[in-house]
């Protein structure tokens, strides 16, 4: 059966980068990291962050796609929103394809360590540090994580992983191991 993979987890806590080493391991599945194809839609860079707005839709429609072809989608994006999970899970459901929620957590102390550790070596990473600036920095890094885990209140089937700085095999490792891999 085919799979949609949502890694969640608080702003540099290693999705995209397992994500992509997923993905590498599992030829045929889709990489959806939704940071990436920020800039397909103009403006994005003066969107004050609602750019995920109109990338949503985009991702689902891209996760139906691959899904309605037989193959697996891992989804690396902060939801802390049940109605948007609810979304992928629903695109999920319309395909047949299960539907798995991974949740990638440090102690939210080290979390936000490691958002402002990330290196600014992209527009995207810089406009996204800037970003976070605007809204509160480390208060609005804060505020993010404890919506994380108040959503997995809600979310029983959720598998959490721990994440520590420079463990991302045993990272991967222990994700194919959530998933039965």
């Amino acid at each position: 059966m085919t799979r949609l993979i949502h890694l969640n987890g608080p702003p540099g806590i290693g999705k995209s980068t397992l994500a992509a080493m997923y993905a590498d391991r599992h030829p045929g599945t889709l990489n959806l990291d939704i940071d990436t194809l920020h800039h397909l839609i103009g403006g994005w860079r003066d969107s004050e962050g609602r750019f995920h707005d109109h990338l949503r839709p985009l991702a689902r429609a891209m996760a139906g796609a691959h899904l309605a072809r037989g193959n697996d989608v891992v989804l690396p994006q902060y939801i802390s929103d049940s109605e948007q999970l609810a979304g992928f899970e629903s695109i999920a459901s319309q395909y047949g394809a299960d539907f798995l929620e991974v949740v990638l957590l440090d102690d939210r102390a080290a979390a936000i360590a490691r958002f402002n550790a990330r290196p600014r070596d992209t527009e995207w990473h810089r406009h996204n540090q800037a970003l976070v600036a605007d809204l509160g920095g480390d208060e609005f890094l804060g505020m993010m994580y404890d919506r994380l885990l108040n959503l997995l209140d809600s979310r029983p089937d959720a598998h959490l992983i721990e994440s520590r700085p420079g463990a991302i095999d045993d990272t991967l490792d222990a994700l194919e191991t959530a998933l039965g891999r």
